[in-house]
């Protein structure tokens, strides 16, 4: 029951609302101002139209900066990396990193085939193990009614390929039948025609077990749709002691959750910053990427640093991610499509290789910084514009004072408003 004076969020077909009623509502809920609703206004790059189409509820945009990473070669090729992403030091740590991993053919990265899993789970079969033969049995027509719902994905090539059966044990419920059904999407990351596919099979699984299919849907932990990538950092680059210390590092990350979570986040800044530019969904891809550390039963990194035989740092990445470029907001989104002309590819794996290679060198910046200078150095030096900012200063000041407090080696909110103060006073 809504207090006296209390305003109600619960309003009355909202969604169908233009986009100046929808923005006045919100105004007057939260006491935006004028400047403030000129701001949701501004649109910038993205066409409100686009955007209404993208969403629902649309009343305004979120603007990030859109960054490009120079430096990188990857499997022999060249690449300038877009990047979207408002962490300091992340755009600059990346592009620093792969200049240490130019030698020869740079980052070398290889993507498996996009094969994405659809899941069909069954409740309430009585013989899970007949049921299961039953399955296999009966596979080439479960196949058959999948891809009838994407002629085009088989006629290029894609398509249901296989089916697993597993059975899951549940707290409450006994075993449940879980059937996969394994779908080569190509170039597209996959959702909606893996969750289509399974919605047309599941009747026809339903039928051949006389249970009931609880659950349609694909998973995130795209397993079946891996990249692997290696890089090696010279020790003569380097420093003996370095190299060293970096493989201690991912020696601990790799024995302690703890310390992996965080390890793994660092590699997630630059995969995720990749796939904000070119329109990824990077939800499924940070999901798919946690499940997959913590396959064996117990989390873990996803890459791993040791030395060679010739005293070098060798990096290894290894985890699963679903992109696309084609489908969803991709081909909509006047900035994505810009970010994968930059990319200049022309498949799905060619976007996963080089987010795996972003990935790794990320990963080693950060592990470089942690046993060398500390992580706040670098980044604190980036982040003293932002401070700047929040204490009130102009960009020109901001620069000014960001300069100042990393001479000083005393980056604080605090200390920059009161050098803003002093150039004020002076000018």
């Amino acid at each position: 029951m809504e207090k006296m004076g209390e305003k109600s969020s619960r309003i009355q077909d909202f969604h169908k609302m233009s986009f100046e009623e929808k923005l006045k509502i919100v105004k007057e809920f939260s006491n935006l101002s004028d400047e403030e609703v000129n701001l949701l206004k501004s649109m910038g790059s993205l066409d409100r139209k686009i955007a209404e189409t993208m969403v629902e509820n649309v009343v305004g945009v979120m603007p990030l900066p859109f960054s490009v990473a120079p430096n990188f070669r990857i499997n022999g090729r060249d690449y300038l990396i877009p990047m979207v992403i408002e962490e300091a030091s992340v755009v600059a740590a990346a592009s620093n990193a792969a200049r240490f991993m130019r030698d020869g053919n740079g980052i070398i990265s290889i993507a498996t085939d996009s094969i994405m899993i659809g899941q069909i789970y069954i409740y309430g079969v009585k013989n899970i193990s007949f049921a299961s033969q039953i399955i296999y049995e009966n596979k080439d027509e479960i196949l058959k009614l999948a891809n009838e719902t994407d002629k085009y994905l088989v006629n290029i090539g894609g398509g249901a390929k296989d089916v697993e059966v597993r059975a899951i044990d549940t707290r409450n419920y006994g075993k449940v039948l879980c059937v996969h059904l394994l779908v080569d999407v190509k170039d597209a990351m996959g959702a909606n025609t893996v969750n289509t596919m399974a919605e047309k099979v599941a009747p026809f699984i339903e039928k051949l077990t006389e249970g009931r299919a609880i659950l349609r849907i694909l998973s995130n932990l795209a397993d079946r749709r891996i990249v692997r990538t290696r890089a090696i950092v010279k020790k003569e680059m380097l420093g003996e002691e370095a190299v060293e210390l970096i493989a201690m590092a991912s020696e601990i990350a790799a024995s302690d959750p703890y310390r992996a979570a965080t390890h793994n986040k660092g590699i997630m800044n630059g995969v995720i910053a990749v796939a904000l530019a070119t329109g990824q969904d990077h939800r499924a891809i940070e999901a798919g990427a946690h499940s997959y550390a913590a396959r064996t039963g117990r989390y873990t990194t996803l890459s791993f640093w040791e030395k060679d035989r010739e005293g070098n740092l060798v990096g290894t990445l290894e985890m699963p991610l679903a992109v696309g470029i084609v489908g969803g907001s991709i081909k909509v989104h006047p900035i994505t499509k810009i970010a994968l002309k930059i990319l200049n590819i022309s498949t799905a794996k060619q976007l996963a290789e080089i987010m795996g290679a972003v990935g790794l060198a990320q990963n080693f910046a950060a592990l470089r910084a942690l046993t060398t200078e500390g992580i706040q150095k670098g980044h604190m030096r980036l982040h003293a514009k932002n401070i700047a900012v929040m204490a009130g200063a102009s960009y020109e000041e901001a620069e000014k004072i960001a300069e100042i407090m990393v001479n000083e080696k005393n980056i604080s909110f605090y200390r920059a408003k009161e050098i803003l103060e002093d150039i004020r006073k002076k000018s």
